[in-house]
């Protein structure tokens, strides 16, 4: 059993992959051939943001987004330890500093109430994570980024497909970011992603930095950078893109399936209240997760854990100064969360399998 299995999704889709690959070689545009404008489109009118900008990568979505709101040396980006490096890596990678907040121990999304607390006179920004597959509550941090005069950046990496009240992540915020890893929700096979806005002007501007800093070729009006989506990932994409929404019902529909199976032997998934989730991850809480992990290896069963390590204890956000117990919330789950094998094709044996393997191992 691989921990997540993407050939029963090409399988499913493969003539229509191999269809949309086709029509790139004999085109030849490669580089932003019509596929990627083909793609945006239908990318925002999932969504119902305006305006969707393929990039090359999730990381480079979150710093093209930094770099379109002015975001420079000295500045201060509000984010959260617990999440993949990329979230902050980005904000040192432009010279600002990230300032964090610890998480909700119950849906891992960062706490809200914690957030004005951490605003200073230098805080530019508000990064939000949407972990594991579900929202936080938008409303209230949109809220608070009115009163300061903040853009919220939400970094959808793991929840595209997902809504909050109707909302669907990626047109919550002025700006959302998500990753087309072939892991996630909605993966190409390579490394891709998109942004989201309903701004034209910021649109125009994150256009323009992902392509070198110009709309036109030989004029750069921003400092840019090579940030484009590549002609046959968005292929890829479109050939898949019709399947996509009985994908995000089979990860709602498998996600409650464990939940219900498990949730009187570990801390499963809560679900907020007018959330939907699509479980990028389905993570599960124990005391012992590396007992778990090795009587689920003994089984065939694979694990992940995301993530081990909260970013402040990564020696290269040492010069920050934070020491352990910093953020209480973010350190017990990085020492407790362990995550199972989920995808929209799972059969139904193999959700048994694990479902048994896991009360076994914890009764």
């Amino acid at each position: 059993m691989d921990f997540i299995d993407l050939k029963p999704q090409f399988q499913k889709h493969e003539a229509a992959i191999r269809e949309r690959i086709d029509r790139v070689l004999a085109h030849g545009r490669f580089i932003m051939g019509p596929e990627v404008a083909e793609l945006e489109s239908a990318l925002a009118d999932y969504t119902g943001a305006k305006h969707a900008i393929t990039v090359a990568s999730g990381t480079d979505s979150l710093e093209i987004a930094l770099r379109a709101l002015g975001v420079a040396h000295g500045d201060e980006v509000v984010t959260v330890p617990f999440t993949w490096i990329s979230t902050a890596e980005v904000i040192l990678q432009i010279g600002a500093k990230p300032v964090f907040v610890d998480i909700d121990p119950l849906d891992y999304n960062i706490a809200v109430d914690q957030i004005e607390s951490a605003i200073t006179p230098r805080t530019k920004a508000l990064l939000p994570v949407s972990l594991f597959g579900q929202m936080p509550d938008y409303a209230a941090i949109n809220a608070i980024a009115a009163k300061h005069n903040l853009p919220v950046i939400e970094d959808a990496a793991q929840s595209f497909g997902a809504t909050r009240h109707g909302v669907k992540s990626c047109n919550a915020t002025l700006i959302a970011s998500t990753s087309f890893y072939p892991a996630k929700p909605l993966g190409c096979y390579g490394d891709g992603g998109a942004l989201f806005t309903s701004d034209d002007d910021l649109a125009h501007k994150m256009r323009a930095i992902r392509n070198h800093g110009g709309i036109r070729r030989h004029y750069h009006d921003f400092v840019g950078m090579n940030g484009r989506f590549d002609t046959i990932q968005a292929a890829i994409m479109l050939g898949k893109w019709p399947g996509f929404p009985a994908e995000v019902q089979a990860r709602a529909r498998i996600g409650a399936r464990y939940t219900e199976a498990l949730r009187d032997v570990c801390q499963t998934p809560a679900i907020r209240e007018g959330n939907t989730h699509v479980y990028a991850q389905y993570t599960i809480r124990v005391p012992d997760r590396d007992a778990l992990a090795a009587k689920l290896e003994s089984a065939g069963i694979p694990t992940a854990v995301y993530y081990p390590k909260c970013l402040h204890e990564q020696p290269v956000f040492a010069h920050l100064g934070h020491k352990f117990g910093a953020f209480p919330n973010s350190e017990t789950a990085s020492r407790e969360v362990i995550s199972l094998p989920l995808n929209p094709h799972l059969p139904e044996s193999d959700q048994d399998r694990i479902i048994e393997a896991v009360r076994t191992a914890l009764s």
